[in-house]
């Protein structure tokens, strides 16, 4: 029976925890949201610095590890090629990594920092308008792919080199925590991080629905209700179940290459239809902005507040502090996400790789997309401020969109370019979180476990799409997920202590993959040795 194989603790304690917070969100919701918010404001305003230091140390670490000898390690056999093709595997570490909330975001995250700019910048005016082109590209680079490859590292590596069939944050960390992971505490982690990914990908459908919704009454004047969200919901549902339950490679890296492509397609089309030279040069002086002020960037958390006549904008914990939380909630499901799909790669190719990859990515999207509509906001073209003012978010990016040439043919790609990002997303944490309530992974999780945390992902956001709790629910999992941060640390640690252990005990001409292959074969040579001599002792006797 394959149900021995699942990690019941761990299944049924992330679907109790998740009852536990949307129930009481469900029955007072006023309530529920006042207390999350307060929650919400005290991690924030209180551990800010913490959020921010962690992204800062996980980057630079990050960068340490590529180069060591340890970012040489190969991630399974001696000699293996990559089980998918770089182009492959970028299109699904971006899809999972990003999902629907990059065509979000990247259209009109402008709005908000031109509006409301750091450092005591004066809104809407020119200097705002450079912080503005920069921020979106630095929340949504370099740290943020750091935060998700971190888990990344030890679970890789316990999986393709050491050969633990087992996908789990818990097993990471079993080198500084030892017998303790088998435990209670080893599966209060794994909940924690399945909790957190069920309330972050209640975010990711509370952005990408309404979104959808907006795209298909501007194609077809069908008003935009609840009842609509949610028939695009299960819509979505239905196309990542269908998607999980195929598999890696007939599901998910399929929707990941379709996904690729309509992307490409999207940004090509702005770049050269849109107002090219304003695009290309904008981006490129964005990340002129971004390298000359990193480190500012990273760590500006107003410490001054209200005193001595200073202003506090609450721009850190609003934007940065908020993004560093939201990437980490997501940070282990990725990990475990970019592991599975890093098999024949190195460890410094997975680094690199997918912190370029991610990042580029997220520039082109932000560059394209977010300069297209800021053009057309500066030259009257479009007001987009006034628009969301009246509008929302929502609809206002799909009316940037429709300003460009052949409209309706491009919201319909953009629409369903949406879609499958949304579903690219969930097919991933599927996967992942029916991988972590198992035992063992031996090639793929069981089918059925991956249909119900396909439908899981989904029934609990639609309950709440109804309620208006959506936003509660993914302000929850950020507070959930706080204690991640000191989970990250361990798994750097696990990871490092893992390694050199293997590296030290093989020689410079050995790489660990070798050597730990070479010391399973003496520990079976011993093992069958111990059994011969008993047996022979038993011949002596009789």
């Amino acid at each position: 029976m394959k149900q021995k194989y699942i990690d019941w603790p761990t299944f049924i304690g992330a679907f109790i925890l998740l009852l536990l917070v949307t129930v009481p969100l469900i029955i007072f919701p006023d309530e529920g949201k006042e207390f999350v918010s307060i929650a919400n404001t005290f991690v924030t305003t209180n551990f800010g610095v913490l959020y921010l230091a962690m992204g800062l140390i996980i980057f630079s670490f990050l960068i340490f590890v590529a180069f060591s000898k340890n970012g040489h390690v190969k991630l399974g056999e001696e000699g293996e090629k990559p089980e998918f093709n770089t182009l492959s595997w970028a299109a699904m570490l971006f899809a999972a990594g990003i999902g629907s909330s990059i065509l979000y975001w990247s259209v009109i995250e402008w709005v908000y920092y031109f509006q409301g700019p750091p450092f005591g910048v004066e809104a809407e005016t020119n200097e705002a308008i450079q912080w503005a082109t920069a921020y979106g590209i630095f929340h949504w680079g370099p740290i943020a792919w750091a935060i998700y490859t971190l888990p990344a590292l030890p679970i890789a590596y316990f999986f393709y080199v050491r050969k633990r069939p087992v996908l789990k944050v818990s097993e990471a960390v079993r080198p500084v925590l030892g017998n303790w992971v088998d435990g209670p505490i080893g599966n209060l982690i794994d909940i924690l991080f399945m909790f957190g990914l069920l309330g972050g990908a209640g975010t990711t459908l509370a952005l990408g629905t309404p979104m959808i919704a907006e795209g298909v009454h501007l194609l077809t004047g069908i008003p935009v209700t609840l009842f609509m969200q949610a028939v695009i919901m299960i819509v979505c549902t239905t196309i990542f179940a269908i998607s999980a339950y195929s598999g890696l490679r007939k599901g998910i890296k399929l929707l990941s290459d379709i996904n690729l492509w309509l992307a490409l397609f999207i940004l090509a089309f702005v770049l050269i239809l849109g107002p090219t030279r304003f695009i290309v040069e904008t981006t490129f002086n964005s990340l002129g902005i971004l390298l000359d002020n990193f480190f500012k960037m990273s760590t500006w958390v107003e410490p001054f507040g209200n005193l001595g006549g200073f202003t506090e904008s609450g721009f850190p914990e609003g934007w940065t502090v908020f993004y560093w939380a939201w990437w980490l909630v997501y940070a282990p499901f990725v990990g475990l996400f970019v592991a599975r799909i890093s098999r024949g790669r190195t460890i410094r190719e997975m680094v690199l790789g997918t912190m370029v990859y991610g990042t580029l990515g997220c520039v082109l999207f932000f560059g394209i997309l977010g300069n297209f509509g800021l053009y057309m906001q500066l030259t009257g073209s479009f007001d987009a401020i006034a628009f969301m003012d009246q509008n929302g978010p929502a609809a206002t990016i799909i009316a940037i969109i429709n300003q460009l040439p052949f409209s309706n043919l491009i919201v319909l790609v953009f629409t369903i370019l949406a879609v499958i990002f949304l579903a690219t997303t969930f097919d991933s944490s599927s996967y992942i979180l029916a991988s972590v309530v198992q035992k063992e992974v031996e090639g793929e999780p069981i089918r059925w476990n991956r249909l119900f945390w396909a439908f899981s992902l989904c029934i609990m956001p639609l309950v709440l799409l109804f309620l208006g709790g959506l936003g509660t629910l993914q302000t929850a999992s950020i507070i959930g997920g706080f204690p991640l941060i000191f989970i990250m640390f361990l798994l750097a640690w696990s990871f490092m202590r893992a390694s050199n252990r293997d590296i030290t005990k093989s020689d410079d001409y050995e790489s660990p993959t070798i050597y730990i292959k070479r010391w399973r074969r003496r520990k079976k040579r011993s093992s069958l040795e111990v059994l011969e001599d008993k047996d022979q002792g038993r011949n002596k006797d009789e």
